[in-house]
């Protein structure tokens, strides 16, 4: 017997017992996402690898050692499973001509690839949900994707995550930086690990972004971008604060923050917590102004987040106190032979009214069924026997709190069902 055939490291299966904590996360970003305005944009999952060569920056670790890259064996082109969204997006919004009526605000989830060494929190294929304002140059969308971020906790019971925020400025400030950045680092090699030294003339904001104990020393004395930022960077910056300010929302300045994509400009920011280990990022974003000329469209501001949704649903799971999300309303147990077409007329039935019900399958005694009924997680079990079969009716047992067992007509138990029990 040939070994079973498990599933490529670094990507998971999500289980039925699962499923229902993806489901609640997805709806309720949905919801969130319509109600500031911001419509969905789906796109392939594979594009030209040029797309992100182009955006993210040849010499990011994405680029060189993280995308899953093939040759098209038809025509010979260089295809890559997208690493991220936001230039999937922008690609999308210039090729369909949707920023020639002003500016768009849209969404997307779904599927990335990146190959790393998989751990706790950072996957092979891992999923994400982001949001994009295509064409909007003011601090005010940047705050408010900040401000939809702040809701989207209260609104799935999440605490304990905090916002940091920073600015890259101008393309020209950042140059000036990154000379005097060079500078510094140059004169402090022999302190710099391998990973830094590769970046030291590439990349050098990046090593700013280095986790390695050893370094924090080194990082913290370095040079801050914001002593060379231009003036109208910084008043974008100071509008920014006023109006996360007034939105009631605490934050921090992170001065390191640079995040690991090279088309980022200005405002930059984190959600981050420290329930999640060394991955504490769960949402991060920023400002692009050049990305959508830097792919071939005509120059236009852009602002976005992306949020990892399996880091998110962990913390959802840690912090899920009621009863098992996805637990059918009610389970029927049945037995006996004109019980089994009752029980399919009652399920039927109270399905038509909008009560989730699972019935019972495969047989077996009403105390075994019991036991199924309680695992289930619902609320009710409805029990149909010969008896009940007989009269047209049905008995309704509550499982999670004390009440007395009735037995009911269909409709009564379809009222009863519908208005959380109560008479």
């Amino acid at each position: 017997m040939s070994e079973p055939i498990q599933a490529i490291r670094g990507m998971n299966d999500v289980l039925p017992d699962d499923a229902p904590l993806w489901q609640f996360f997805e709806d309720t970003v949905q919801a969130l996402l319509e109600r500031y305005g911001y419509r969905r944009l789906r796109t392939p999952i594979v594009e030209r690898t040029e797309l992100f060569v182009r955006s993210i920056g040849e010499v990011t670790d994405i680029v060189e050692k993280e995308m899953y890259t093939f040759t098209d064996r038809l025509n010979g082109d260089s295809l890559t499973l997208r690493p991220e969204c936001t230039a999937s997006c922008v690609r999308a919004a210039i090729q369909h001509n949707l920023l020639y009526g002003g500016g768009q605000k849209i969404w997307y989830s779904g599927p990335m690839f990146r190959h790393e060494r998989p751990q706790k929190g950072r996957y092979r294929q891992f999923h994400q949900v982001g949001a994009e304002a295509l064409g909007y140059g003011g601090p005010d969308v940047d705050a408010e994707l900040i401000v939809m971020g702040a809701r989207l906790w209260k609104d799935l019971g999440l605490d304990g995550i905090e916002l940091e925020i920073n600015t890259l400025g101008s393309s020209e400030a950042r140059a000036r930086y990154r000379a005097r950045l060079v500078q510094y680092l140059e004169k402090h090699q022999d302190a710099l690990d391998e990973d830094s030294k590769r970046r030291l003339h590439t990349n050098p904001l990046r090593v700013l972004d280095s986790k390695n104990p050893a370094m924090q020393g080194l990082i913290e004395a370095a040079p801050r971008l914001i002593d060379d930022l231009d003036e109208e960077s910084l008043k974008h910056f100071e509008d920014l604060q006023r109006l996360i300010r007034n939105a009631g929302l605490e934050y921090r300045i992170n001065p390191r923050l640079v995040r690991g994509l090279d088309y980022y400009n200005r405002t930059v920011f984190e959600w981050v917590t420290t329930r999640l280990g060394a991955q504490g990022t769960v949402c991060a974003g920023g400002r692009y102004d050049g990305l959508i000329e830097q792919i071939g469209g005509k120059p236009a501001p852009g602002c976005g987040f992306a949020m990892g949704v399996e880091r998110l649903i962990a913390l959802i799971a840690e912090s899920q106190t009621a009863k098992p999300l996805g637990a059918p309303d009610a389970y029927l147990v049945w037995s006996g032979e004109q019980a089994e077409l009752h029980a399919w007329t009652v399920a039927e039935r109270l399905r038509d009214a909008g009560v989730n019900v699972v019935m019972h399958s495969g047989g077996g005694s009403f105390k075994s069924q019991m036991k199924r009924a309680d695992a289930s997680g619902a609320k009710w079990a409805v029990i149909v026997g010969d008896d009940e079969a007989a009269r047209g009716q049905a008995s309704l047992k509550a499982l999670r709190e004390l009440k007395e067992q009735a037995t009911v007509g269909i409709d009564d138990l379809i009222g009863l069902l519908t208005n959380g029990g109560d008479d």
